[in-house]
């Protein structure tokens, strides 16, 4: 369980005791993110659900406030700086790098950061509460992506881009697949748009910055989720 107890300290902002780990304990971690999903899609589904009734947006607001709460706005911050790089990219990769590593915050960050923030209140607002189960899927699947991006993608820097890059394989990417695919099968076919996400985010990482850092893989769940979620209000 060190794994897990090692993803979900990482990934949420749940109490969790200290466990002893080295480098290689904290690499295998990354196979346990989608698992780790469930407990942001607890926080999320569960006052979206609970307050659909007194309606929509009060019940958007609170899934979206538990979605930002349980995650620190960990992804949040990691759009930003990607939003920020890749504003500056256009300076070589050592300008790139520089303004990513910048704690402050830059006027294409605040930009993407609202837009993101709006676009899932306003498709929380929009998803039929009969879709529940399917908003539940929804962290979990996205947190599959970071597998994909760390086998297929060059590491920007040396960081947390590269810290998982010993623990997982393409076994582990092929598992949580199939389980994506039995999700979307049992659930909401519109799951599947995680397929078109997952390889376009990559795409544009390889193209646009040349690589997958741990800004890429927070702004990746965050653009992934707001993409299935999208699927799901859009799709009958």
């Amino acid at each position: 369980m060190k794994g897990l107890i090692l993803a979900l300290q990482f990934l949420t902002r749940l109490p969790l005791p200290q466990v002893q780990a080295d480098r290689q304990d904290f690499a295998r971690a990354m196979r346990w993110f989608p698992v780790a999903g469930l407990a942001v899609a607890a926080a999320v589904a569960g006052p979206w659900w609970l307050l659909h009734s007194r309606g929509p947006w009060l019940a958007a607001l609170a899934g979206l406030t538990g979605w930002i709460a349980i995650t620190g706005a960990l992804h949040l911050d990691g759009l930003g700086d990607v939003a920020d790089g890749a504003g500056a990219a256009h300076g070589g990769r050592t300008r790139l790098s520089a303004v990513m590593a910048d704690p402050h915050v830059g006027s294409f960050a605040v930009v993407v950061i609202v837009l993101q923030l709006m676009a899932k209140l306003v498709l929380l607002n929009a998803l039929p509460v009969s879709k529940v189960a399917a908003l539940i899927a929804v962290p979990v699947l996205a947190r599959i992506a970071p597998i994909a991006w760390t086998l297929f993608l060059p590491p920007l820097h040396e960081g947390l881009g590269t810290a998982f890059r010993s623990g997982v394989g393409r076994l582990h990417l092929l598992f949580w697949s199939l389980v994506a695919i039995a999700a979307a099968l049992l659930l909401d076919p519109a799951l599947l748009a995680l397929f078109i996400a997952i390889p376009l985010w990559g795409w544009w990482l390889q193209t646009r910055l040349g690589g997958i850092s741990g800004d890429g893989h927070g702004a990746g769940i965050e653009l992934l989720e707001t993409a299935m979620l999208a699927a799901l209000v859009l799709m009958p």
